[in-house]
């Protein structure tokens, strides 16, 4: 819509609340998110993440707490809102006995589309989403990426500035999910703004430029991944000597220059948390001024995993 700013988040909620008789499904959520950004989505089973993302679709009524998109109120200006947005969620809504096409102009049609803007915004998506071959085959000879990217398309016909993502690349094999990430880039660099739930934590640290952990309905943190990765730990230096009898003392240098304990294995391999990158150099001096030969080195950020565990104390996929 034509009078959105830019300067109002796309998605603004404070203490957002929902109860299923005992249970308080999502408790006290807080969100903002700017436009033109991909805002992540993690949390364990029943974590909240998919009731949060229904009331700030107009799905589901929030108990208490508000919700703005673009500025307009989930509650008081839902038809505006619905207008705003697009939702792929986590199973298909395209009808199994039509074709692509046909799933498309229907949709279309619904949105206030006449018959002949039907039709060219079908065959727009179509094209987009690499799917114009298939646009007239039946949907039982379709693939389960192509299910999805189907899906995705029926979303955008009205060109929403906003869109949930629930879980969209669950299920599909590693080169459609990349497929998938490229669209969703960009779709953010024409100007969209992407809400996105995954059960890949390596999806929301190659999309999200901010994550959200949810475990409980409570948002328990929010930043950016390489920020969430540096409230959980260090980086670590991890340094593999040719000779294993040296790798003790390649270990009590490492452990001199950094100040920091060192754990050996028995890979001759010297592991040691790295608070300072600075010092990367000082160690690396070090050891070849002991004439120490050095296979391989290696710095290790944290990774999403670790920062997900640590978080929600869940040992499971975040999903």
């Amino acid at each position: 819509m034509d009078n959105i700013k830019n300067s109002v988040p796309a998605v603004e909620a404070a203490g957002l609340v929902k109860t299923f008789g005992k249970n308080r499904a999502v408790d006290g959520v807080n969100l903002t998110i700017p436009a033109g950004t991909i805002c992540g989505v993690l949390g364990p089973n029943g974590a909240g993440k998919t009731t949060t993302i229904n009331m700030l679709a107009t799905l589901l009524k929030p108990d208490a707490g508000t919700a703005k998109i673009f500025g307009y109120d989930v509650r008081n200006d839902t038809q505006i809102v619905r207008q705003l947005i697009g939702l792929t969620g986590q199973y298909a809504t395209i009808d199994e006995s039509l074709t692509a096409m046909e799933n498309l102009k229907i949709f279309a049609r619904l949105l206030g589309f006449s018959r002949v803007e039907s039709k060219r915004k079908a065959e727009e998506l179509l094209e987009e989403f690499s799917l114009s071959e298939a646009a007239n085959r039946e949907l039982s000879k379709f693939s389960g990426g192509m299910r999805r990217r189907l899906d995705l398309a029926a979303s955008l016909l009205s060109s929403p500035p906003l869109i949930f993502l629930d879980e969209p690349t669950t299920g599909l094999d590693p080169r459609t999910r990349t497929q998938m990430w490229q669209t969703i880039r960009t779709l953010v660099k024409n100007g969209s703004t992407v809400l996105l739930t995954t059960q890949y934590l390596d999806e929301a640290d190659q999309l999200a430029d901010k994550i959200v952990v949810i475990d409980k309905g409570k948002v328990v943190a929010n930043d950016t991944p390489a920020g969430l990765k540096r409230s959980v730990s260090a980086s670590s230096l991890q340094v593999t000597v040719k000779n294993p009898k040296y790798a003790l003392i390649a270990a009590q240098i490492a452990e001199k220059v950094l100040g920091s304990k060192v754990q050996v294995s028995e890979a001759s391999e010297i592991t040691v948390p790295l608070f300072d990158t600075i010092k990367l150099a000082d160690v690396l001096t070090a050891l070849k001024e002991t004439e120490i030969d050095i296979t391989a080195i290696n710095v290790r950020e944290p990774s999403l995993d670790e920062v997900f565990f640590a978080l929600t104390g869940d040992k499971k996929e975040a999903i």
